[in-house]
């Protein structure tokens, strides 16, 4: 077992050496790292005496003890035992008290849904040799499966657009392009910043993934199209670790 520091951001984008199997978890203030061939069971939730990875740990509808993770044979098995649901990503499956889950392989973003807010707990179950390559490792960004690249106006102006998701509100929705020109026109006030421009630097992106990714089109959604294809855009970026929390930083000005 071994502690992973606060200063870690995510798990997403955090280079290792690691045994294949090797389960670590990433909460409030820190984590935690467990071998593949132990039956420790790492408990998580919002009380830090009582368990080994915090979060919600403001939160008290976030139960003490929420749920723990152990290994059954040569996989990691999520149970849920608190009184609050955990999300899995990219779906609206919750696992209610009493549920239990098996973890892919992988970089996984959970939820603890609370009744104002969802809580992120970060789950990475090394499924490969890694050895000493860096997870910002350009080879890495353009496989099918692994982070898309994003120059640095596109991850910009998505992260603006996003940001409700990263933020793990309850019920996210896109901004609106007016919103999204409104913000960046205060965040660089010397550029010209309007929704139609906005609007086009993600639908490049869009057509860019539609290519492998399904539901990024108007033509591949029933209309209405709404923000739906906005959202999928957004779900297919989180799922894949394009975004992660740590990105709201470029909205600081």
């Amino acid at each position: 077992m071994n502690l992973i520091p606060r200063e870690v951001s995510s798990l997403a984008r955090w280079s290792l050496d690691a045994p294949v199997g090797t389960l670590l978890v990433l909460g409030t203030n820190g984590g935690m790292g467990v071998a593949p061939n132990t039956s420790f069971r790492l408990v998580f939730g919002r009380c830090e005496p009582d368990v080994h990875v915090c979060v919600g740990t403001t939160d008290q509808h976030v139960s003490r003890q929420q749920g723990y993770i152990v290994r059954d044979q040569s996989r990691w098995v999520l149970n849920n035992i608190g009184k609050r649901s955990i999300r899995l990503p990219g779906s609206q499956r919750l696992l209610i008290g009493g549920d239990k889950a098996e973890l892919p392989g992988g970089y996984t973003q959970l939820f603890v849904v609370s009744p104002r807010e969802e809580h992120p707990l970060e789950v990475l179950v090394v499924d490969r040799p890694l050895g000493k390559i860096s997870a910002f490792d350009p080879r890495l960004a353009t496989q099918p499966g692994e982070t898309w690249p994003l120059d640095e106006l596109e991850k910009l102006v998505i992260v603006c657009l996003a940001q409700r998701y990263l933020c793990g509100d309850a019920r996210p929705q896109p901004l609106t392009w007016n919103q999204v020109a409104a913000e960046l026109s205060e965040l660089r006030p010397t550029e010209r910043w309007t929704s139609s421009r906005a609007a086009h630097i993600v639908a490049k992106v869009r057509e860019r993934l539609s290519l492998t990714v399904d539901g990024l089109m108007e033509t591949d959604i029933p209309p209405p199209a709404g923000h739906m294809i906005n959202h999928n855009l957004i779900i297919e970026l989180l799922v894949t670790t394009t975004l992660v929390r740590s990105d709201l930083s470029v909205l600081d000005g």
